[in-house]
């Protein structure tokens, strides 16, 4: 793994929100869609898997990976995908989605109505850490997932995974921590979290939720030779997650420069899995 073109390519992804890039009206698309607790993303790569949109919003339509309004969930998948295709004036009718690890045919089968309710046929569903994989591109080691609702992971090994598992532990535990530290509402607490002047406060008051995400990966990775932990996902964004992980669990532990667009970008390197694609 490269970690420096790994940032690089995710930063390109990231400047495509307010940059998306000139496109070819007969190119094939690339397209990924996240249907996160905490944000739902979309990701459109070029067929040589360049960086051309991505958008995103806030929601709260998903809990522990499931989604659980699904009204709010496909209006917003609509209107993401409505704002690339004016942006960029192409349009988007194939994307590839994921789900945690473990999740059920029902529950899946749920996240593609939605997308596929949006116009875009789904030619692939995979598990969110081996999305995220597709970036990375490691071969030995866990990737970690740790979403709003859960924490979900992979472990690599020759590039094959040979083992899944998800939990629900993730940023919507450090939020509610915050809102009862601070005697403040859930919402108030989601942009608390965010807010870059407020992490160094906030680290400590949190910290034994990261610690019970370390004892998640602990329990699910010691009957295997792990020597790196790979994490992505929102909830890591905040500053110094890695290093309760690393101390906690005293395996080196690696984070990519923006987490929360690492999964998309897989998901959307997955799209065209198709035969004819």
């Amino acid at each position: 793994m490269n970690l420096e073109e790994i940032n690089n390519f995710v930063s390109s992804v990231e400047k495509s929100i307010k940059y998306p890039a000139k496109v070819e009206k007969n190119e094939k698309y690339l397209v990924g869609v996240d249907l996160g607790t905490s944000y739902i993303v979309i990701v459109v790569l070029d067929s040589n898997k360049n960086p051309v949109a991505c958008e995103m919003e806030y929601a709260e339509v998903v809990k522990d990976g499931l989604v659980v309004d699904f009204t709010g969930a496909s209006d917003i998948v609509r209107r993401l995908k409505k704002k690339i295709q004016e942006k960029t004036g192409i349009e988007l009718v194939k994307a590839a989605i994921a789900v945690p690890p473990g999740t059920g045919k029902r529950d899946a089968d749920t996240h593609r109505y939605i997308v596929e309710g949006a116009g875009m046929d789904v030619t692939a569903i995979l598990d969110e850490p081996t999305a995220a994989n597709s970036v990375l591109n490691i071969k030995d080691g866990v990737v970690v997932d740790i979403g709003g609702g859960t924490t979900g992971l992979s472990i690599f090994e020759n590039g094959k995974t040979i083992y899944t598992a998800d939990e629900p532990t993730g940023g919507t535990h450090l939020s509610l921590v915050i809102a009862g530290q601070y005697g403040i509402s859930f919402t108030e607490a989601e942009k608390m979290k965010k807010t870059s002047e407020k992490q160094n406060e906030i680290f400590n008051i949190v910290r034994p939720v990261i610690q019970k995400v370390a004892s998640i990966i602990k329990s699910h990775i010691r009957e295997f030779k792990v020597n790196t932990i790979y994490l992505v996902g929102g909830t890591c964004c905040l500053k110094g997650f890695e290093s309760v992980i690393e101390k906690e669990t005293g395996i080196k532990t690696v984070k990519p420069s923006n987490p929360l667009l690492v999964t998309p970008i897989g998901i959307a390197l997955n799209c065209c899995n198709k035969e004819g694609d």
